[in-house]
């Protein structure tokens, strides 16, 4: 389809068939490269000068590139955008060894509405180790609706379950001791 030069919907040209012309700000950081459209749309992306492993330690974006119509994918060690890969990634969709967002794929840990990983945390929440959220599985799992080897659930299928009708003493063993390790590390339990 060929692209047009002037939309009579909005009554602007296309931005995609002319040369942009970026605000660029050069940082000790890194460097920002920003556009505001004529309708005040906003673009920005900015990548930091140090770099691990060939990616830049930090990278950020933000709205559509005026050259291309489209978002730009943040890769870094910190990736943080609309769609996000990194080390660590923070999106609205990311993928990373630890990542957050509203659908998230986390080698490590996933922290999201609909996460999936070795540890997973949301309302969807597929772990392989450890599942916490309202739909839960993973060797341990713990949520309304959850499935896996030890269960803490209002509703559960699994081998060991502690739900609203059932007290496996091997899942209430495996629960407190759990909650044992993780209450000797808070502050405030006077441990």
């Amino acid at each position: 389809m060929p692209c047009l030069l002037y939309d009579e919907e909005s009554g602007m040209k296309n931005m995609l068939m002319e040369k942009v012309d970026y605000k660029i700000d050069e940082t000790p950081g890194g460097v920002w490269r920003r556009f505001v459209y004529p309708n005040g749309q906003y673009f920005a992306e900015y990548r930091s000068r140090k770099t691990i492993l060939g990616m830049p330690l930090v990278h950020y974006t933000r709205g559509k590139c005026p050259e291309t119509g489209r978002r730009i994918v943040a890769r870094g060690f910190i990736a943080v955008g609309r769609m996000a890969v990194g080390v660590i990634a923070l999106g609205h969709v990311s993928a990373g060894i630890i990542a957050f967002g509203q659908a998230s794929l986390g080698l490590l840990l996933s922290v999201a509405q609909a996460g999936a990983g070795f540890m997973a945390l949301g309302q969807l929440a597929l772990g392989i180790h450890l599942g916490i959220g309202q739909l839960a599985s993973g060797a341990t799992a713990i949520g309304q609706f959850a499935v896996g080897k030890y269960i803490l659930a209002q509703i559960g299928f699994g081998e060991h379950m502690w739900t609203a009708d059932i007290a496996d003493p091997a899942a209430v063993d495996h629960f407190r001791e759990l909650w044992a390790r993780i209450a000797s590390h808070l502050p405030f339990t006077g441990r």
